[in-house]
């Protein structure tokens, strides 16, 4: 398989879950929303890192970490507060080997969040869209 197929995976893999996103706001799932939207960026960015690298992708949930890998070779800088973005929603990663972090980050997360991390999330994966050798 070439790197534009397994950007391809990568993409609609990404595409997939901002849609699941969308559907959980509407489930009134606020966590999820935010769970699916750091899933979507960190597809993004590892379809990405499939164009500019190669298929060894770092098996990490940190969008800037994967990210970094290959900054150098982007035909864009990535701006500051889209990094600081990039750890919001790495924060967000759900592991469940931890049920007691997930109950408090449900806490935590209300509506006007999960929207705001929503639309944020579609500006920045338009933006990264761009990326794209």
């Amino acid at each position: 398989m070439d790197a534009q197929t397994k950007y391809q995976y990568w993409l609609d893999r990404a595409h997939y879950d901002l849609d699941t996103a969308t559907t959980m706001l509407n489930g009134r799932r606020w966590l999820y929303v935010v769970f699916m939207c750091q899933q979507a960026i960190e597809k993004l960015t590892k379809g990405l890192y499939v164009l500019y690298m190669d298929d060894t992708i770092p098996r990490v949930h940190n969008i800037r970490a994967i990210i970094e890998k290959f900054e150098d070779k982007l035909p864009l800088g990535i701006p500051e507060e889209t990094y600081e973005f990039f750890d919001t929603l790495s924060s967000y990663y759900l592991n469940n080997r931890y049920p007691d972090y997930m109950e408090d980050l449900t806490a935590q997360i209300k509506e006007v969040e999960a929207k705001e991390v929503l639309e944020r999330t579609k500006e920045t994966f338009a933006w990264l869209l761009t990326l794209k050798k």
